[in-house]
């Protein structure tokens, strides 16, 4: 009897060893993003808020200076969307488009400054995926800097530098009583 209960745990432990590896087996696994689309889910996700802030952000208050001497809201906005047209326009082979910010009186109205947000940050995720890793790899000379650079790098430059202005918009919404949309409860 005493040989028979460890021989049973055993064979009912190389059972469940074989169960869990049929259903291991069974799994789709996934794959290791590759870094184009690690760029790209960077690039989206930065995007998503500065979306979520130019569609929330009330439309009386897209004028608000914190002090009078930092931009409005929607100057803002669109300096760190009209921005990553310098990551597109680039990685295309073209003359950046917004060698300054976009233009507010050519952006007046809430939607015209909701839809100018969201064409750039899909024109930015839509040049990543278009380059793919191969393309993120090429290397540039940066306009301003006249340093050589990878397109990838300029990518990251352009996502931090829409993050810094997205704290900056923290700001406004603090200013105003508000609360910025990603620190309001998940529901």
């Amino acid at each position: 009897m005493k040989k028979t209960i460890p021989a049973v745990v055993s064979v009912v432990g190389l059972m469940l060893l074989a169960a869990s590896l049929l259903v291991h087996a069974a799994t789709p696994q996934k794959e290791n993003p590759t870094a184009s689309q690690v760029v790209l889910a960077q690039w989206n996700e930065i995007g998503r808020k500065l979306i979520a802030m130019a569609e929330d952000f009330p439309e009386d208050k897209y004028e608000l200076r914190p002090v009078p001497a930092q931009r409005t809201f929607a100057e803002q906005l669109l300096h760190a969307t009209g921005s990553m047209y310098y990551f597109t326009d680039v990685a295309q082979g073209k003359t950046p488009r917004y060698p300054d910010d976009p233009k507010r009186d050519d952006l007046k109205t809430k939607a015209q400054v909701v839809a100018f947000t969201k064409k750039a940050v899909a024109d930015g995720a839509a040049a990543i995926k278009a380059k793919g890793d191969p393309g993120l790899n090429e290397w540039i000379t940066d306009q301003d800097t006249k340093q050589r650079m990878r397109i990838v790098d300029l990518a990251y430059e352009i996502i931090e530098h829409s993050g810094e202005h997205y704290g900056q918009l923290v700001v406004y919404y603090r200013v105003s009583g508000l609360v910025p949309p990603e620190s309001r409860p998940k529901k």
